[in-house]
């Protein structure tokens, strides 16, 4: 099977949780104040749920090789939601997907009405970080909203 981009389903709870607690490890970014520890990490697809939200995975071969979602982050301004849990397998960097996975997710966001989409990372995450900015985010001085996640320290936002 080739790789499909998909919306988030019950049973990929646990394998997303796995995949996302193995790249925090991987970047020794598993820490409190992070996804990591985040108990919505468990339980992606109840918390996709959420009015104006949006979760998408990516499957190679039948295999969850990332996923990438849009959420409406309490505390964020009018009209912008965050870029949330955004991840992918080791074996799948570098082969475009995280690219078509973060593009999805903007598209939602543009469906869903949102005009912003704000995003925090880490810069044990460069080349992350430097997808984001070939998309088009600029970095922020502070967090914006309420994430929770009070480790990451840099701070991006894009117009959409």
């Amino acid at each position: 099977m080739p790789l499909t981009i998909r919306s988030i389903q019950l049973s990929d709870n646990e394998p997303l949780a796995i995949l996302i607690r193995t790249v925090f490890r991987e970047f020794k970014i598993d820490k409190p104040g992070t996804v990591y520890t985040d108990p919505t990490t468990d339980a992606l697809y109840q918390l996709f749920r959420q009015p104006a939200s949006a979760y998408f995975v990516a499957e190679e071969d039948g295999v969850i090789v990332g996923g990438c979602g849009v959420y409406p982050t309490e505390g964020l301004p009018e009209g912008c939601a965050e870029l949330v849990k955004f991840y992918l397998a080791a074996d799948a960097r570098g082969k475009g997907i995280g690219n078509k996975l973060m593009q999805q997710s903007i598209e939602a966001a543009r469906e869903l009405g949102y005009k912003q989409l704000y995003l925090e990372s880490f810069p044990e995450l460069a080349k992350a970080v430097s997808m984001y900015e070939k998309a088009g985010f600029r970095p922020l001085p502070h967090a914006l909203g309420n994430s929770g996640h009070y480790a990451c320290n840099i701070w991006m936002i894009k117009q959409l």
